[in-house]
């Protein structure tokens, strides 16, 4: 167990990110960026945001109604999951307003909340692809 320990150290030692081997900070480039750095509570919020997208099955109903407004029956069957579990995770989406809803007679229609969200999804397929 030891040496399973010691392997795993050594490979996180091996995987960090290379760092300054002198230790000086510039004052001018913290000065520079320092008004700019996030807010805690902002960035709190970026973070929730950000983990409702950190789930491969919300992933999934976002890359569909990437290309389309669906119904949550439509939507399950496209993603080959149930409804139930569809609603629990546009539940999730939803309350990070990255999703809209609508009724349509006796369906709820879902599409991606607006064209950020749209552009969001697209950059990041585009960013994976390269």
């Amino acid at each position: 167990m030891a040496k399973s320990r010691s392997a795993k150290a050594q490979l996180i030692q091996n995987t960090d990110a290379p760092t300054c081997e002198e230790s000086l900070v510039h004052l001018d480039n913290v000065r520079q960026v320092q008004s700019e750095v996030l807010a805690t509570e902002k960035a709190q919020r970026m973070a929730e945001f950000f983990s409702a997208l950190a789930d491969p099955h919300r992933l999934k109903l976002l890359s569909a109604l990437a290309q389309q407004e669906l119904c949550v029956c439509d939507l399950a069957a496209a993603v080959k999951m149930g409804e139930s579990a569809v609603s629990h995770q546009l539940r999730v989406l939803r309350s990070q307003r990255l999703v809209k809803y609508r009724r349509r007679g006796r369906n709820v229609c879902y599409s991606l909340a607006d064209d950020h969200i749209m552009t969001l999804y697209r950059e990041v397929a585009e960013h994976l692809d390269e």
